[in-house]
């Protein structure tokens, strides 16, 4: 298939995006460097809805917004069902997990975790989460510019070093802050390329909507019968539904990069008030996404062909590049590239904070003491920003199949071992040290066995939550030693005086 020039007016469009990027870090640098608490939390100062917009954008990668239309345009709506987790997650969290968080006053998840069960348990999973999101550095910025530059001329080292290396740079500058208010932006810009890239399809189809409605009953490109076949769990709807909400869970209670947000709004109403915005996103999404799948199946059934053996997880630059106007073109890939940099950008973020809250300053603070906090902060951002992008530099010079379904099967071992952590640390009283710690090895093992039978990502996110917040249950009742005053740690204990132990 040749390769489609990107033209020099979208180049000048993305290059004022990502400059444009660069400014709100460099506007914002002043106030994060007074102290780690500018640095990692605004100092409570950002406004609920832009908190609520910033967790949005940081769960929308460039993956979703390419991945989410592709599984539309081969199949169905199936999968959407997934999306409506969030109405089941946010009140869990607002009378659960937040009160937790804004009470303990943590700068990172883990440190709930120490107050509950150890040390330990703050350090393993810290690190869990530092590992894991250098790793998904990487990957953001490796898919969508594999699926960019398979379609166009644009050079896909060249492209990975100007965006990644510019995402590092104003999140370097601007702090969570700068990081908020950059999420905010690519948030619109997200959000309207979607919007824009539906509209213009259902114009250039012949037929215009009624021909995409005839589709979706012609073809059954909303939901199947199939869809609730037990017999094919990876396109079981139950399942779907229950693996995505999981995945949440993990999100939303036990990944740095969306609980550090809870801490940069005043108060917890406001808090409570950015997440009900961040659900008003993700359900908006669900139409926006999954339709522009369905427009693209019409528009290259009845108006124009894919060229053969095309790889469909580009279809959507395909699209841009070859039938939007030169501009706009250009305006709907800087679309996917925020969507790819307010993932990265709240990455670093998160980890810098992690390391320094989680490692330095619990460990090794008076052996550091005069080092300044947030010098280091800035530091640990460049040095996770450069290894994520060489890993995506190394995965575009090389054969990096299967990256996709390795990541969520990661994402569903480790991350939600530590969601499930999470929950029998808040819901129960009985849980202790010793238990979590064997509950997350057992889990853990578990988990890869079912992995291993390759039935569904989302099987595997199901048993990691369920098996590490059973096994860590009965393990603490088994050996019970290790208990200790759990006052304020748990659902049961929430509004009694918490001392802090350190």
């Amino acid at each position: 298939m040749s390769k489609v020039g990107f033209g020099v007016l979208n180049w000048v469009v993305l290059g004022a995006y990502l400059l444009a990027m660069l400014g709100v870090g460099a506007y914002f640098t002043r106030k994060a460097s007074k102290n780690t608490d500018s640095f990692f939390k605004a100092e409570g100062h950002i406004p609920a809805w832009a908190a609520g917009f910033s967790i949005y954008a940081t769960t929308l990668s460039a993956i979703t917004f390419m991945s989410t239309p592709e599984q539309a345009f081969l199949s169905d709506w199936a999968y959407a069902i997934g999306s409506f987790s969030i109405l089941i997650i946010i009140p869990i969290l607002v009378k659960f997990y937040i009160p937790f968080f804004r009470k303990l006053k943590v700068t990172t998840a883990y440190e709930y975790l120490e107050e509950r069960f150890s040390p330990v348990m703050r350090a393993i999973s810290s690190l869990l989460f530092v590992l894991y999101h250098i790793s998904r550095v990487a990957i953001v910025i490796y898919l969508p510019i594999i699926a960019i530059t398979s379609v166009s001329n644009i050079n896909p080292i060249l492209i990975a070093c100007v965006v990644g290396g510019l995402c590092i740079l104003y999140t370097f500058l601007g702090g969570i802050e700068g990081v908020i208010w950059s999420d905010v932006i690519q948030g619109f810009l997200l959000l309207g390329s979607a919007l824009l890239i539906c509209v213009l399809g259902i114009f250039y189809i012949k037929g215009g909507f009624g021909t995409v409605v005839n589709d979706v009953v012609t073809n059954h490109k909303f939901i199947s019968g199939n869809d609730f076949n037990i017999g094919d769990l990876s396109k079981f709807v139950p399942l779907i539904l229950a693996g995505q909400i999981f995945n949440s869970l993990y999100q939303y209670t036990g990944s740095q990069d969306v609980v550090q947000r809870y801490q940069t709004t005043a108060t917890i109403k406001d808090t409570n008030k950015s997440m009900y915005t961040n659900g008003w996103l993700a359900l908006i999404t669900i139409p926006l996404f999954f339709g522009m799948g369905t427009i693209l199946y019409s528009f290259y059934q009845h108006t124009a062909a894919l060229p053969a053996g095309f790889n469909t997880s580009a279809v959507v630059p395909y699209f841009v590049i070859t039938q939007m106007p030169a501009g706009v073109a250009g305006l709907v890939i800087a679309g996917i590239f925020a969507a790819a940099q307010s993932t990265i950008a709240s990455s670093l973020n998160a980890i810098s904070s992690c390391v320094i809250t989680d490692f330095k300053q619990r460990f090794f603070n008076d052996k550091f003491k005069n080092s300044n906090d947030v010098t280091l902060a800035r530091g640990i951002i460049i040095i996770a920003g450069v290894l994520g992008l060489a890993v995506a530099i190394y995965l575009l010079m090389g054969n990096a199949s299967q990256i996709w379904n390795l990541f969520l099967s990661v994402t569903g071992i480790f991350g939600v071992t530590i969601a499930g952590i999470f929950a029998v640390g808040i819901f129960t009283k009985r849980a202790n040290t010793v238990g979590v710690l064997t509950g997350l090895v057992l889990s853990v093992g578990l988990s890869f066995w079912v992995q291993s039978l390759n039935i569904s990502s989302l099987l595997v996110a199901c048993v990691a939550f369920i098996s590490a917040f059973v096994l860590s249950y009965v393990v603490s009742l088994l050996f019970p030693g290790g208990n200790h005053d759990v006052t304020g740690l748990t659902v049961s204990t929430i509004n009694e005086t918490y001392v802090k132990k350190n």
